[in-house]
């Protein structure tokens, strides 16, 4: 890990009218010795938000004239990265503790070219946030209650996935460079999934720490409004567009 002079990590929050949700993860994340930058985005008109004080000097406003997609607030974020890891949360984020140093040894260890930590609702029940990539088949038996294609972790170590949501990501920002970013083509849905599928095929592996966990509050809009449904389903259809038949050959489980 960097000295305590020079912080390694930059995290990339994007807000959309959430600005209490932000508030109290800039509160947890002010406690995390190594966050050295905060790029926070309002993607909507809303009130200032409020944070610490001592938090200030850390923290770089982004107001967008117009909003913008999932990947391309991150990958805007990301131009003003001076360190060498960057981080990708979402606002609905709640940190008990400081997750960085252990998802920063596996990032290391595990040579990942992003990792993430395992994620659990607030009554305690542990989200689906890493499955194996989504195929028409895994779909199919979805719709029959054959499963969703979530991962059943095999203990408290860094484990290989397909793919993590992008709630929380943590990547080398070489790697996020290398890379080229999320795709903007996405809109809000499938950016992670295809930010995965590209790590994959880089010969970079994709790592959830089953033992490091956050508290996510999922909003879960696409099963609430119509104009949320038409944006997952049309990035559902540009993903396989995009990668149907052409899935890396060595992903997490297969």
């Amino acid at each position: 890990m960097a000295d305590e002079l020079h912080p390694p990590i930059t995290i990339s929050v994007v807000s959309h009218g959430q600005g209490k949700l932000v508030s109290a993860l800039l509160a947890d994340l002010a406690r995390c010795c190594g966050v050295s930058s905060v790029i926070l985005t309002q993607n909507i008109p809303e009130p200032e938000i409020a944070y610490p004080e001592y938090l200030r000097p850390r923290i770089r406003l982004i107001r967008n004239a117009q909003p913008k997609g999932f990947g391309s607030n991150h990958n805007q974020a990301f131009q003003h990265c001076k360190t060498p890891l960057f981080a990708v949360l979402n606002p609905d984020i709640r940190l008990d503790c400081d997750p960085f140093p252990q998802l920063i040894e596996a990032l290391k260890a595990c040579r990942a070219g992003m990792v993430a930590p395992s994620v659990f609702t607030p009554d305690g029940t542990l989200e689906d946030s890493a499955r194996h990539f989504p195929t028409l088949s895994l779909l199919f038996g979805k719709l029959l209650g054959k499963g969703d294609g979530r991962v059943i972790f095999s203990g408290p170590t860094p484990q290989a996935v397909d793919w993590t949501a992008g709630m929380f990501m943590l990547f080398g920002s070489d790697v996020f460079r290398d890379v080229g970013g999320f795709d903007e083509d996405f809109f809000l849905y499938y950016e992670d999934v295809d930010m995965c599928v590209r790590l994959w095929k880089a010969g970079l592996e994709v790592v959830v720490h089953p033992g490091v966990s956050v508290v996510h509050a999922a909003q879960r809009a696409s099963r609430r409004k119509a104009r949320y449904m038409v944006w997952h389903l049309s990035s559902m259809i540009r993903y396989f567009l995009k990668h149907y038949g052409r899935l890396p050959r060595q992903t997490a489980g297969s």
